[in-house]
């Protein structure tokens, strides 16, 4: 078979979950299918981190402005390798195929939830609008969707319940330099001098519950002896003041560190430093981080909502209400006032995350082009 696969971003040096996640299933695919051909195609950027091989051919073109690069420069290179599957990895796909069998990647559809529109950037309109567009006519003409959860799953069929037969879960992995490391010291210096913290992923997205956060973080403080500092990733100061301000909790200013963009490599090592790794959010479809975080032997606490107790594990014990910034705080302080309880949640993670891996994904990925 001749496969293309969408892989628009990989090449971009500031990558984000979507972009790992079709990165790392090329790269396992490529270990294990040396029988058909593969046509990546990818915009230009810095970042090479994708060769090619024998059967696996990298083609570059185009401009960074994605529908112009999705619904335009895409359909003429699809005419020109004609295909016998196209998958699109990153939600949305072209409207005009000329034939060729779709399978899409639907990571979730947050963008139809109400929740979506409390994000106000413009970046982040333009994408709910174009998604809304586009996406009910990709799920309709799709011969396969996958998406990355059962619970992602059940809310796709909920809305396009004529394609619920073609719904297939499959879940993501972690990379495996996401491990237990003793000399993680010298990585975390480079970011902060701290040695003991709590860490934790926040953005502009509402989703990611920052306010909420950040308020069981001041509640934390008042009652914890070891009062340890708060390293947050991809946050800018100026979301971070407004925040302790409109919360009345700006005595968090001097515990806390933005850390800005941490690049991958470097995760595993400020993952391993940490005392425990917060993942509070309000709403994920899969939540890779969470993985990451167990695979490096640091507690997570995360929300008991969507799909972090599948992913997580429904009897892992530290599930918060993540709605009840009370809820975020103590379990902070169980961690931290009771050892035994603290091994056991390691012990739990470490278990855990061999349930998944990208290989198993890939392999997944695999079987569903040969099922077309």
């Amino acid at each position: 078979m001749k496969i293309a696969v969408e892989a628009q971003r990989i090449f971009r040096p500031k990558k984000h979950g979507m972009d790992f996640v079709v990165l790392e299933v090329l790269r396992e695919l490529q270990k294990i299918d040396t029988q058909n051909e593969y046509y990546i195609f990818v915009a230009p950027g810095e970042d090479k981190c994708l060769r090619e091989s024998k059967n696996f051919h990298i083609i570059e073109f185009g401009s960074g402005f994605y529908p112009l690069w999705e619904q335009v420069q895409l359909p003429k290179q699809l005419k020109k390798i004609k295909p016998d599957i196209l998958h699109c990895t990153s939600n949305t796909a072209p409207l005009r195929l000329a034939g060729v069998p779709l399978v899409v990647t639907i990571h979730d559809i947050i963008y139809l939830e109400k929740q979506s529109e409390a994000n106000k950037s413009w970046y982040q309109k333009m994408g709910r609008i174009y998604r809304r567009l586009v996406v009910p006519h990709n799920a309709k003409s799709a011969k396969k969707i996958i998406t990355v959860s059962n619970f992602e799953r059940e809310r796709i069929a909920s809305v396009f319940t004529d394609k619920k037969d073609n719904i297939v879960a499959v879940y993501n992995g972690y990379g495996t330099h996401f491990r237990e490391i003793n000399n993680w010291r010298e990585v975390v210096f480079k970011y902060s001098q701290s040695s003991s913290y709590l860490f934790f992923l926040g953005n502009t997205d509402p989703k990611k519950n920052v306010a909420n956060t950040l308020v069981a973080y001041s509640q934390y403080l008042k009652k914890s002896q070891f009062k340890r500092k708060l390293l947050i990733a991809d946050l800018g100061d100026e979301m971070f003041q407004r925040i302790i301000k409109e919360n009345q909790i700006e005595e968090i200013d001097s515990y806390v560190e933005l850390l800005g963009y941490v690049v991958n490599k470097d995760l595993p090592y400020i993952h391993n430093g940490a005392f425990a790794f917060l993942y509070t959010s309000k709403r994920e479809s899969f939540g890779i981080p969470i993985l990451e975080a167990m695979a490096c032997g640091t507690p997570v606490v995360t929300g008991s909502v969507s799909a972090m107790p599948e992913v997580a594990g429904e009897s892992c014990a530290t599930l918060v209400d993540a709605f009840d910034a009370n809820s975020i705080a103590q379990m902070i302080l169980k961690l931290e006032n009771d050892s035994d309880f603290y091994n056991m949640t390691v012990n739990y993670g470490l278990e855990r995350v061999k349930m998944f891996s990208w290989e198993n994904t890939a392999r997944q990925t695999l079987e569903i082009f040969k099922s077309l």
